[in-house]
């Protein structure tokens, strides 16, 4: 549990903004030219009061990261978990919650495949490791299609970086009102994952 959460009910509340103002400028301006001058300055506070809530700027950057992999892991989960019966259901649950979760979290998305360089080692190490365990997770539903089904997988794990891509590559160009609608994008990408495994996207 990071200092931003052992506060009173009012400072949660301001520690979120504090999040959400560093997310904000992280992206705009890259983490290396955002102060925390300015993120104290967008959220309406003296920049000493920033401390109350973090210990430096890298444990904002570190926060943003951990809690998009702790959101995603969860919600493909639960995906999975709630999906009908069988392993092409749950993989295509998966790949659902996947890209609606990139295409809906751009920001934070850009923020962490675009940063990682300006974690020290321990923190950087606490990222790797939830983003190892999601690849493990979708590796393991990709194995499971493949023995249930027959399906000519190639190479499991390349299949997964196919699919992890497929996030990054959605979140890189979708906008919400855009002529494609999300569900549009969404079906889309399940097909082209399926049709990579040389699955019927009917099964």
């Amino acid at each position: 549990m990071t200092r931003a959460t052992r506060v009173t009910r009012g400072g949660i509340r301001t520690s979120t903004a504090i999040r959400e103002a560093a997310a904000k400028l992280f992206y705009a301006h890259g983490y290396e030219a955002t102060s925390l001058r300015t993120v104290a300055a967008e959220v309406g506070i003296q920049v000493g009061s920033l401390y109350n809530h973090i210990s430096g700027k890298e444990e904002l950057l570190k926060d943003i990261m951990v809690s998009v992999m702790d959101e995603l892991l969860e919600a493909v989960h639960a995906a999975v978990e709630n999906a009908a019966p069988g392993a092409v259901s749950k993989f295509k649950a998966a790949v659902d919650c996947h890209i609606r979760y990139h295409a809906e979290h751009a920001r934070e998305v850009f923020i962490g495949n675009s940063e990682l360089r300006a974690l020290s080692d321990g923190d950087l190490d606490e990222v790797l490791e939830r983003r190892a365990e999601y690849e493990k997770l979708i590796q393991s539903l990709v194995k499971n299609v493949a023995k249930e089904t027959d399906a000519d997988v190639l190479d499991a794990k390349l299949q997964t970086y196919s699919v992890l891509a497929q996030g990054a590559h959605v979140s890189s160009w979708y906008k919400s009102g855009g002529p494609k609608s999300l569900d549009k994008v969404v079906n889309t990408y399940i097909t082209m994952a399926l049709r990579q495994l040389g699955v019927d996207e009917n099964s």
